[in-house]
């Protein structure tokens, strides 16, 4: 039975000091029992000598020095995992909130995880088509890759979130496939979206969903995203399924993180961050991959909010360090009416040569992407130099380039959130395209995938 102290001494926000503690050790996780019964958890954060620094993971109100009891229960936090986890919604802390019975565990495992050894990392190689045609064609999404979407306040971040989740499938392989969804931070009504929208399409069925909402407490933010990787790991690496995370917000995250750490009074970094959060966002985006051996695998997408718009504010800067790329929504395609507006000139995939050609996608992939992204921006710099001079200026090529960056933007890069176009698809839009400029003009493609799809009307 775990010795009980009543030594509580101050409690501030969501820290409490324990003193005159033996044997315990730094991460354990304790709980309080409150004068009326209720229980509540914490976890160890610091010790010092015989005080412990414990931090809480509901409110703090109601906590009674003197009558308030702590036990320390000897582990860390642990998640229990099973299969049945699939099609159901936990909050943040792991714990079931769609009316349905406890999950029965299979094995319970610590949420921190292990790091996975880099000489058992397994190249990512294979492609994951999204439906999207934006990130298939252009940036494309490569198993056990670490991709995430720079988002901003008031994008449609959270619908091209669900639509990959519902969409999202390994082609050519009959391996399951499953998405664990982890939102932090979000409104009650985006946690509905989310959890409607699977339902609507049965996406459900493959998906495990953790959801702390933003009137949770900040701690369990830090649980929540752990919590969705030990799931993740479990049904790669045990089930050998292939695991799609995605998690929204990043930004919620680090801001919890930032929160506990100025309750800590520790030296703030960078806009008061942590110095650590660097190595926390890795201990988290390191999680995902392949491992020599396993045939499931993690594919992971963090999507965050930059403030202010900021690439360079330190999450995103971070992000940028850790991940393979990154797709970034624009403000000013959303204004004029692109779903889902991805700026695909900035946005980059670092794997996607990896994911793509024959037997993958198709032979002309790699050339008709390199095309488009030349043609785009050629048309780009038409359309800025004809707002400056006019259209009198152009000459004939380069009208033909700007009309070419305006159908892209309205037929590849906009096609709405319910549309999920195959790979197929999405090449042979782009071949449309290129048809509006002469064939001399597209000296990036091999003359034999120009005379196999460029003439076919």
């Amino acid at each position: 039975m775990p010795k009980e102290y009543r030594t509580i001494q101050e409690v501030a926000g969501p820290l409490m000091m324990v003193r005159g503690v033996e044997g315990v050790a730094y991460d354990e996780l304790g709980e309080i029992e409150l004068s009326d019964g209720e229980k509540r958890r914490c976890r160890v954060l610091e010790i010092n000598g015989s005080d412990a620094l414990v931090q809480l993971f509901e409110p703090s109100t109601g906590i009674n020095l003197e009558s308030s009891k702590v036990r320390f229960l000897g582990r860390s936090m642990e998640l229990g995992v099973s299969e049945d986890m699939l099609s159901r919604v936990f909050d943040g802390l792991g714990r079931p909130i769609d009316g349905g019975p406890e999950i029965l565990p299979e094995e319970r495992r610590d949420i921190n995880g292990l790091p996975m050894n880099p000489a058992a990392r397994a190249y990512p190689e294979e492609f994951i088509q999204t439906g999207v045609s934006a990130i298939d064609g252009l940036n494309t999404l490569v198993r056990g890759q670490k991709l995430p979407i720079f988002s901003a306040s008031g994008l449609p971040h959270a619908q091209l979130a669900a639509q990959i989740a519902r969409q999202a499938k390994v082609i050519g392989t009959n391996d399951p496939f499953a998405v664990v969804f982890a939102a932090m931070g979000i409104t009650f009504e985006e946690s509905n979206f989310f959890v409607e929208s699977f339902k609507e399409t049965g996406a459900i069925d493959r998906a495990v969903m953790f959801m702390n909402l933003a009137n949770d407490p900040a701690v369990e933010r830090i649980a929540t995203p752990r919590m969705a990787l030990t799931a993740a790991e479990y049904l790669a690496f045990e089930k050998d399924m292939h695991v799609l995370v995605i998690m929204t917000d990043i930004t919620n995250y680090a801001d919890a993180l930032r929160e506990v750490s100025a309750a800590r009074k520790e030296v703030p970094g960078r806009r008061g961050y942590p110095g650590y959060m660097y190595t926390d966002l890795a201990n988290l985006y390191e999680r995902a991959g392949r491992q020599k051996g396993k045939r499931g695998s993690i594919t992971l997408i963090p999507i965050l909010s930059m403030p202010e718009d900021d690439k360079t504010h330190p999450i995103p800067d971070l992000t940028g360090y850790i991940t393979e790329g990154q797709i970034i929504l624009s403000r000013e395609l959303y204004r004029k009416g692109l779903q889902p507006p991805i700026d695909v000139l900035p946005s980059l995939s670092r794997l996607k040569d990896k994911g793509i050609g024959k037997g993958k996608t198709r032979e002309d992939h790699a050339n008709t992407m390199n095309q488009l992204f030349a043609a785009y921006a050629r048309g780009k710099d038409a359309k800025e130099l004809m707002v400056i001079l006019g259209e009198a200026a152009l000459t004939d090529i380069d009208k033909l380039y700007a009309k070419f960056a305006d159908e892209f933007e309205k037929e590849y890069v906009s096609q709405g959130n319910r549309t999920d176009r195959s790979i197929e698809e999405t090449l042979s839009i782009g071949w449309k395209l290129l048809r509006i400029l002469p064939r001399a003009e597209l000296k990036r493609i091999k003359d034999e995938y120009l005379d196999m799809y460029y003439e076919e009307k």
